[in-house]
């Protein structure tokens, strides 16, 4: 795989509106628990990508991106409780959502194709 990829740029790119978020709920809402948790699990899909990248077999690459997928559905729960606790508006949760459903379509996709 080549590095300027599609799932390379989405992944970081949702990982700097994941920082935002963290950011707004820190200083807006003075929520520390919950925001944490998003940050750290929405970061983590774009980290894991790249180390798919530079994996070292087809089976570190399929791992890593396992693991990427698994922290993208972690952090579409994270999501889901921001929204139903009121931490979040609807508006800003549904464009934040849509990018990690669609992150979670492309890995689901990348993970059933390097399974096979």
């Amino acid at each position: 795989m080549k590095e300027d990829n599609l799932i390379v740029d989405k992944s970081k790119a949702f990982a700097l509106r994941i920082i935002k978020l963290y950011t707004y709920l820190k200083t807006e809402k003075k929520e520390f628990v919950l925001s944490k948790q998003v940050l750290r699990s929405g970061t983590s899909i774009g980290a894991n990508v790249k180390e798919a990248i530079r994996g070292q077999s087809k089976a570190d690459f399929y791992a890593k991106m396992n693991i990427a997928l698994k922290e993208a559905s972690e952090t579409e729960y994270w999501l889901e409780l921001l929204n139903e606790s009121d931490y979040i508006e609807a508006k800003h949760f549904d464009s934040i959502y849509t990018d990690c459903q669609e992150l979670l379509k492309i890995l689901m996709s990348i993970t059933k194709s390097q399974k096979a």
